[in-house]
């Protein structure tokens, strides 16, 4: 359908968006706009939204705030925030009568005129929608970045062109409910993530296999070979399949050898693409990330634009992020390490030498087993904070090598608290790095405001 005909539909029709968050906020005022019933639901009370109730308001959108926001959910078309469970009672109630229960994302990848590239995966997925998107740019493509990554594309629907392309993260909370899937779908690994929210760990597994599914003869496929999930993912493929490697070749995909070069292999012939120094940021993860785009990007892309982008993209910002260097003591942010295998696969395997690390945070009832024995092989100084402090020094503790002080367990009440103990322990030559291992809702909204905070507190000492 194209975008004109859409909103013309909208006339009239009664519409619902649940939650007044960053994805939704735009729609509302468009659908407004183009003659939509707009109501708008959300749990904060009109003194919390601030001006943007207000703003609301004056566009003729009807509010329905506070604890029962969700009541009397009657409307013809149903737009849910991503963070919010796909099986809510309500919701459910409202499918039944057969209102349409919509996302921004669904409707996007219902309108967007042009190809669409899509990354998903419990880790390394917002590295490896900018890597695809900035070797995009490089070959002069007109790119549309949006998503889970921060910004609503639905939105910008009518200034896309057919020739420009779409990069856009999914997070699995937008995946289930998606019926589409992208021209080019990359799934950079799955492993335990967001329990707290799916059912158990078989929903978060088919809602990531979503990106997939619908895919037809034309689409194209790359699944991350070193990790059983996702391979397991490869029968369900219906186009080309690509499978990438750090652990040993791929005979259609990209690979890394044993000279450290990134190689891709097609109809039994190896091209070189890379050396694996070329990427200019650090850490197996990040070959991981870029053997990702390269096979998303074959045949789009050339290989010089591609080892171009690698030694110039720096990384993105709370993802061992080098904050400074203070008294021969180095500081890095890796705030997004909000899962233990994150953590655990990122900054635990950066450095040459152990780590002081500050970890902690919200519950997502994801098991710490594995991330004890992690730590203990390269933390010195473990300072512990947050709602999963217990759970983390208990695993720690079992693990088969710890020993009475190897690492140093200390506790703290605060991120305030936390830096100020990491410059006492801190000697020169020492890294301290906040890479969590969790998410951030028990003290910060977002993991981005948790990183800024660090990076502020670190800037002052």
């Amino acid at each position: 359908m194209d975008i004109q005909k859409f909103y013309s539909s909208l006339l009239g029709k009664k519409v619902a968006f649940c939650g007044i968050g960053g994805s939704n906020l735009p729609l509302i005022k468009i659908f407004a706009r183009h003659g939509a019933a707009v109501t708008a639901r959300d749990r904060r009370t009109e003194e919390k939204l601030g001006e943007t109730a207000e703003e609301l308001k004056k566009l003729g959108v009807s509010l329905k705030l506070g604890e029962g926001y969700l009541e009397n959910l009657d409307e013809d078309i149903i737009f849910r925030t991503p963070g919010m469970k796909y099986d809510l009672p309500e919701l459910n109630a409202a499918r039944g009568r057969g209102a349409a229960v919509t996302s921004e994302m669904e409707v996007f990848f219902d309108l967007c005129p042009c190809k669409i590239f899509a990354v998903t995966g419990s880790d390394g997925k917002t590295t490896t929608t900018t890597i695809v998107s900035e070797m995009l740019k490089a070959a002069g493509k007109t790119v549309h970045l949006g998503g889970n990554i921060g910004n609503p594309l639905l939105p910008e629907i009518e200034s896309i062109g057919p020739d420009d392309v779409a990069v856009v993260e999914l997070s699995s909370f937008q995946l289930i409910s998606m019926r589409r899937s992208p021209d080019v779908a990359i799934v950079t690994n799955v492993t335990p993530n967001h329990l707290d929210m799916h059912k158990d760990m078989q929903e978060y597994i088919d809602a990531k296999k979503n990106i997939i599914l619908h895919q037809n003869a034309f689409g194209r496929a790359v699944l991350n070979a070193d990790y059983e999930i996702t391979t397991g993912f490869a029968q369900d493929v219906r186009g080309e399949r690509m499978m990438f490697s750090r652990k040993g070749r791929c005979g259609n995909g990209a690979w890394l050898n044993d000279q450290n070069e990134i190689v891709m292999s097609l109809n039994g012939q190896d091209y070189k693409v890379m050396d694996a120094s070329d990427i200019k940021v650090p850490g197996g993860h990040n070959i991981e990330n870029y053997l990702a785009a390269v096979c998303a990007l074959w045949g789009t892309v050339g290989t010089d634009i591609m080892v171009q982008t690698a030694r110039a993209f720096s990384g993105v910002e709370h993802r061992n992020e080098f904050v400074r260097e203070l008294d021969g003591v180095t500081y890095y942010n890796d705030s997004i390490g909000t899962t233990p295998s994150r953590t655990a696969n990122g900054t635990l395997k950066l450095f040459d030498r152990k780590i002081i690390l500050i970890a902690g945070g919200y519950d997502k009832k994801i098991p710490f087993d594995s991330f004890g024995p992690a730590v203990v092989d390269s933390v010195k100084t473990l300072v512990l904070m947050g709602a999963t402090a217990d759970k983390i020094e208990e695993s720690v503790k079992a693990a088969p090598k710890y020993r009475e002080g190897s690492p140093k367990i200390i506790r703290v009440q605060s991120l305030q608290e936390a830096v100020r103990t990491c410059r006492a322990e801190a000697v020169p030559g020492d890294i301290v790095s906040l890479s969590p291992a969790c998410a951030s809702f028990d003290m910060f909204p977002n993991y981005e405001t948790r990183g800024e905070e660090f990076k502020k507190l670190v800037g002052q000492l």
